[in-house]
């Protein structure tokens, strides 16, 4: 049976919110002044995080909301910002008995913006009203639009994905050695960290290196000798790639062979 909020004149209510990181880590917090335990969640009282107002409506536009707080909160912290420990994070408010625990969610969305501001924080939260806004027709490209091993792909991400160890690290060049055999295997793909102060970080792998991959992430501090990782190998989109590597050329999401912008600028000349 469901709680109904407000119907006595004198009723204990707290607002509580929920953050799913992208890391496998969930952080609960409320606005009543100890800790509650509910929905096998432990949520913290938070004086230095304060979420503002929902706006809900009727409308396709999203429902705008933002949250607020100080970077002198233990579970979130300058530096876990700026590895984007945040960013995507799935997001769920609403309202508790603080007495009964009784409970329910009024608003579910995911972080968004992310800005920092001196000693404090501010995250847009975005809800589930921002997927409208993708536009649903595919656009023509000569390079493939699938995700590699996703839905549309059709290929098993468990045949290209594979554990690696650390050997060495460069963190002004952003190059780090694995033990893997063949580095030109992962270009394009990801590493997720195991070990380490990057613990559940994806990053994307974008070059490679005389000294082994280069990724898109900041390494700071970087990974030390025999920190763990899973490697995801990738793909360039395209169709040679697709076809000759994978053999998935029945799969491929492009138009190799549709003419570009540069037909319309081609005219006759006389002999």
């Amino acid at each position: 049976m469901s709680h109904v909020f407000f119907a006595t004149e004198l009723e204990g209510v707290a607002t509580f919110w929920r953050i799913h990181r992208k890391d496998g880590v969930t952080l609960g917090f409320t606005s009543h002044d100890r800790d509650l335990v509910f929905g096998g969640v432990r949520h913290r009282a938070a004086p230095g995080l304060l979420p503002s107002a929902i706006r809900r409506t009727a409308g396709l536009d999203g429902d705008s909301a933002e949250m607020q707080g100080a970077l002198a909160h233990d579970s979130i912290s300058s530096a876990d910002l700026a590895q984007g420990r945040f960013d995507g994070a799935r997001v769920e408010v609403g309202a508790v008995d603080w007495e009964t625990l009784q409970h329910a969610v009024l608003y579910n969305g995911s972080i968004g913006e992310v800005a920092q501001e001196g000693a404090g924080f501010t995250a847009e939260l975005r809800s589930a009203k921002a997927a409208l806004e993708a536009d649903p027709i595919p656009r023509t490209s000569p390079t493939c639009r699938a995700e590699f091993c996703g839905p549309d792909c059709g290929l098993s991400a468990a045949r290209f994905t594979h554990r690696g160890v650390v050997v060495s690290s460069d963190s002004d060049e952003g190059v780090v050695s694995f033990d893997h055999p063949d580095p030109a295997a992962v270009l394009h793909g990801t590493v997720r960290w195991l070990d380490g102060p990057d613990a559940g970080l994806t990053a994307d792998i974008v070059a490679l290196d005389a000294a082994g991959i280069v990724i898109d992430a900041a390494l700071d501090p970087p990974p030390s000798a025999g920190v763990r990782a899973i490697l995801r190998e990738g793909c360039d989109h395209t169709i040679a790639t697709c076809a000759d590597r994978f053999g998935n050329a029945a799969n491929f999401r492009g138009e190799p062979f549709l003419p570009g912008n540069d037909l319309l600028s081609r005219y006759p000349s006389p002999a």
